[in-house]
C-alpha cells in the first residue's frame, strides 16, 4: 500500500510540475509573441512616417491633388524660397557691418 501511495504522489508531483513548466512556456510564448507583433507594428508605422510628415497622408492611395492645389503649392514653394532669400541677404549685410 505504502509503494503505492508513493507512485500516486509520484505522478501527481509529475504532474503539477508538467502544468508549471507548462503555464510558464506558455507565458513566455505570449509574451515574446506580444512583443514580437509590437515591434512589427513600429516597423511598419516607421515605413509610413517619411510620408506623414510632407502632409500626402491627407490625401488617400487613388486620390490627386487637383491642378489647382498643385499651382498653389508652387506659388507658396516660391514665396518661401524669396523670403528666404532676403533673410540671408539681410544676414550677410549684418556679417559684412561687423
Amino acid at each position: 500500500m505504502a509503494r503505492q501511495q508513493d507512485s500516486t504522489s509520484a505522478t501527481l508531483a509529475t504532474l503539477v510540475s508538467g502544468a508549471v513548466l507548462g503555464a510558464a512556456g506558455l507565458g513566455w510564448w505570449l509574451i515574446s509573441e506580444a512583443d514580437r507583433r509590437r515591434r512589427l507594428r513600429y516597423k511598419r508605422s516607421m515605413l509610413y512616417a517619411p510620408r506623414m510628415q510632407d502632409g500626402s497622408e491627407a490625401l488617400g492611395p487613388g486620390e490627386r491633388q487637383p491642378l489647382d492645389a498643385d499651382s498653389q503649392l508652387e506659388a507658396r514653394v516660391e514665396q518661401l524660397n524669396a523670403a528666404i532669400a532676403d533673410v540671408r541677404k539681410q544676414l550677410e549685410d549684418l556679417g559684412s557691418r561687423g
